[in-house]
């Protein structure tokens, strides 16, 4: 099941990430945990899917999972991979964030 859309340039940038792991992974958790400064904020790990994770797995193999409370937040939303002059790294758009900081990294 797929809560957060990977695009094709994310997908790649994680699975070279995930590749470069000294222990096997399952592959990338997408999960929401509070704190930042708009009260949540995105958390991106490498770690093994567990039995309540909701797992989607795309074409070349990577996997990406996420909690059943995390859920909630991140359905419908789409994680982009940006390297350009202006910003390098992973941007979450996420319909349902009602206030994002400046950083992009907390939401409400």
């Amino acid at each position: 099941m797929e809560i957060i859309e990977l695009t094709a340039n994310a997908q790649e940038h994680a699975k070279a990430l995930l590749g470069k792991e000294e222990e096997p992974k399952d592959g990338l958790r997408v999960g929401v945990i509070g704190g930042g400064c708009s009260g949540l904020q995105y958390q991106f790990v490498f770690s093994n899917a567990t039995e309540a994770d909701m797992v989607h797995e795309y074409e070349n193999g990577l996997k990406v999972m996420v909690d059943p409370k995390s859920a909630l937040y991140l359905t419908g939303s789409q994680l982009e991979f940006h390297n350009d002059l202006m910003r390098s790294g992973f941007e979450v758009v996420n319909p349902n964030a009602s206030n994002t900081c400046g950083c992009g990294e907390s939401f409400s």
